[in-house]
């Protein structure tokens, strides 16, 4: 059975934090525990063994090494042994300044609005979004990750107080958006997607249409508006050639080339830049824009189109496979765009980046503050908790090359010391 996929990779838990730092605690303190035994053991057998003197060396000065280690790490978090020795506890004396300090740095060197473009720049968000979306089962399982969340999402969605408040929302953002400018650039789209054309065939042709269904009802009309001696043949002669015209003219209109096609798209965008850019057009488009808003009808219609997607949500999100499947397909699409649409990519990525400019540089300083009271609200001991979870293995470290280096250059002292004992200095005046 292939491994289950993992969506973020496993935190270091606190208690596996507590579980290294005893372990490390356990350590240097088994360490120390061993140069005390063999500090006594050679005390008793040196007299026996005289070489055991460098091995007693050794141990001593690791002890004291050891214990001088000891005190200075115990003093960063609280008072050795408990007792109130001057400069001791030393972190949970400078809470204040921890906080302080905390805060300032992170503010200067991560927040700061030239560091933090700097950082986003490098940033290749779609890119790490799309490699993540191709490792396998990963596309699986946030999809069916999705669909397990649908029913509590829709849920949520159908309670009133949050209906009402999208409700409200969307007719705030609608009326938030510039009516004339949306109008020309979606008019200049349309006409950039050769969309204004098919438009036009499709109306011209609907005439053609109706012009040709109706033709008897045109001799008619045109039979009843001329005078009476004009025989009946020549009316219908009449219809029928205003009738072929009006056909021959639209077939004509609808042929690529043709004068009015070109002479149409240049009135259209003529009117889409008019629409952008003409502060009459602007001001016309926001008093329509308001009135429409402004009608209880628009308020209704949007309130039954909510609801409606409610209700889809709350009837679709029983069905697990149905979702899973339609969220799996719009994840593979996101990640064949995101990799084979370098514009699209660029696009993306640019979003991520000011979107998460837009929140922190505004909000630096407040989040510097919130950094500075968490941990200045902290009590002391769970100050001391964090930061000895944090460090505090690798603080282990020092008791242990304390001991260690205590012991080498203690054992160096000894030996330079039996050397120069047994150096005779008068043959250096000789």
């Amino acid at each position: 059975m292939p491994d289950q996929p993992v969506l973020i990779p496993p935190p270091l838990t606190t208690e596996y934090r507590i579980a290294s730092l005893r372990r490390m605690r356990r350590l240097a303190t088994g360490l120390l525990v061993l140069m005390a035994s063999l500090f006594v053991a050679t005390s008793f057998g040196v007299a026996y063994w005289p070489w055991l003197a460098y091995v007693r060396a050794f141990a001593e000065a690791s002890v004291v090494g050891a214990c001088a280690d000891w005190f200075a790490v115990v003093a960063l978090f609280r008072h050795p042994m408990g007792l109130p020795i001057p400069h001791t506890a030393i972190l949970p004396r400078s809470k204040a300044r921890i906080a302080e300090t905390l805060s300032g740095f992170i503010c200067n060197n991560f927040l700061e609005p030239t560091v933090l473009q700097d950082r986003l720049i490098a940033i290749d968000a779609a890119g790490w979004w799309s490699r993540w979306l191709e490792k396998p089962g990963n596309i699986e399982l946030l999809s069916r990750q999705f669909a397990e969340l649908m029913p509590q999402i829709a849920d949520f969605l159908t309670h009133r107080e949050v209906h009402d408040a999208l409700r409200d929302a969307a007719r705030h953002a609608l009326g938030t958006v510039p009516a004339s400018p949306l109008a020309g650039q979606t008019l200049s789209v349309v006409i950039r997607n050769g969309l204004l054309m098919v438009s036009a065939d499709w109306l011209f042709a609907k005439i053609d249409l109706a012009v040709l269904r109706n033709s008897d009802k045109v001799r008619e009309h045109i039979s009843r508006h001329t005078t009476r001696w004009v025989p009946k043949w020549l009316d219908n002669k009449l219809a029928d050639r205003l009738i072929s015209g009006i056909h021959n003219t639209i077939e004509e209109m609808r042929q690529p080339g043709h004068p009015w096609r070109d002479r149409l798209e240049e009135m259209a965008a003529e009117f889409a830049e008019r629409l952008e850019h003409d502060p009459n057009l602007f001001e016309a488009g926001e008093r329509i824009k308001a009135d429409v808003l402004a009608n209880p009808l628009v308020a209704e219609q949007i309130d039954k189109i909510w609801h409606s997607i409610e209700l889809g949500l709350k009837s679709g999100s029983s069905n697990d496979a149905k979702i899973s499947a339609a969220a799996r397909q719009a994840l593979q699409t996101t990640a064949q765009l995101l990799i084979n649409d370098d514009a699209l990519r660029t696009q993306f990525n640019d979003w991520v980046r000011r979107a998460i400019a837009a929140v922190i540089e505004p909000n630096s300083d407040a989040i510097g503050d919130f950094i500075s009271d968490v941990v200045s609200g902290w009590d002391d001991r769970t100050l001391v908790s964090k930061l000895e979870l944090q460090v505090g293995k690798d603080l282990q470290y020092i008791r242990i090359n304390g001991t260690v280096v205590g012991g080498l250059v203690g054992l160096l002292i000894y030996t330079a010391d039996h050397l120069l004992i047994g150096f005779d200095l008068t043959t250096l005046f000789h």
